[in-house]
């Protein structure tokens, strides 16, 4: 049997606005669940792997309608705890042309940031598991989702499972008095992959890539600028065996180049993607970390075909 994935974080009720209306243009909302941890188990099952999404929800009728479509779309749910009071929301107002999207969170006091030590029993969980996945999202929420995260990162190393880590700095929901610099470090220690896109080692590590300027962003990204970032990640955590950022050019809201860099023995690159008339833009670098998952467990010892 093909030992399973698992992936933690919080997933949300997620209200869009539909086409490319602004919030206060509309009267209705198309409802739907995301969320990264989650985005990238929905991503791993369409790829026919085994996989398991654990969460914290509570005992109320939306909790119920979200872990079903989790369940249509073949990701495992048996371990997620219930308990807590409500689902975290986020709205969505789609981007266009020069206007970029954007997102409203209304997450406070949900089910998975109320969590404590001791809620999951990890070491059930991680069974007949070979991959463990998490981001930098989950310990943003509170200390007790970060304490959580650390109880199954440390009990993923101790029972030898593969550990990866999304860096997916959010700036605005770093709000219970900790700063990403001090929380994080401890988290991604754990970590065997490390991935993160072109700002995230800095605006968590402080560290930059040579030659690269934050106003480089239309069009092509050169990869090899990030090799620096790579060496300098898997020195300051040497468990980790590879670090890949991604590398995205904004054009506009509709039109982007994508990309990436994995670092391990040496660098290999990507070739880059011009992705036009972006129907849903929320959600690209989970479905990459999702790919990057699929192609390291599919091709082990090839790291330019994984990537």
């Amino acid at each position: 049997m093909q030992k399973k994935i698992i992936t933690f974080g919080e997933i949300m009720l997620r209200l869009a606005t539909p086409g490319y209306n602004r919030l206060i243009q509309s009267s209705l909302l198309n409802a739907s669940f995301g969320g990264g941890e989650a985005n990238v188990a929905v991503s791993l099952a369409n790829y026919g792997l085994p996989v398991e999404f654990v969460t914290r929800l509570p005992e109320n009728e939306i909790a119920d309608w979200c872990i079903s479509e989790l369940r249509k779309l073949n990701v495992g749910t048996k371990n997620i705890v219930r308990g807590g009071d409500r689902v975290g929301i986020y709205f969505l107002e789609s981007g266009a042309v020069a206007r970029p999207s954007k997102v409203i969170y209304d997450r406070a006091h949900s089910a998975i940031a109320e969590v404590e030590k001791g809620m999951f029993n990890w070491e059930e969980i991680l069974r007949d598991a070979c991959w463990f996945h998490w981001t930098g999202i989950t310990p943003a929420i509170s200390q007790g989702a970060a304490d959580v995260c650390l109880e199954a990162i440390q009990t993923a190393n101790d029972m030898g499972i593969t550990v990866s880590c999304d860096l997916n700095y959010r700036k605005k929901l770093w709000k219970y008095g900790k700063k990403a610099s001090e929380i994080m470090p401890t988290l991604v220690a754990g970590c065997d992959i490390i991935l993160g896109n072109e700002e995230d080692a800095e605006k968590v590590f402080g560290i930059k890539p040579e030659g690269f300027r934050a106003e480089q962003t239309g069009g092509e990204i050169d990869a090899a600028q990030f090799e620096s970032v790579c060496k300098q990640l898997m020195q300051q955590f040497p468990r980790a065996k590879k670090v890949i950022v991604t590398l995205r050019g904004s054009i506009n809201a509709n039109h982007n180049t994508w990309g990436g860099c994995l670092y391990s023995d040496k660098l290999y690159q990507s070739r880059t993607y011009d992705i036009t008339h972006i129907v849903d833009r929320v959600g690209g670098g989970d479905a990459f970390m999702g790919g990057l998952i699929y192609g390291l467990l599919t091709y082990p010892g090839d790291d330019q075909k994984a990537l």
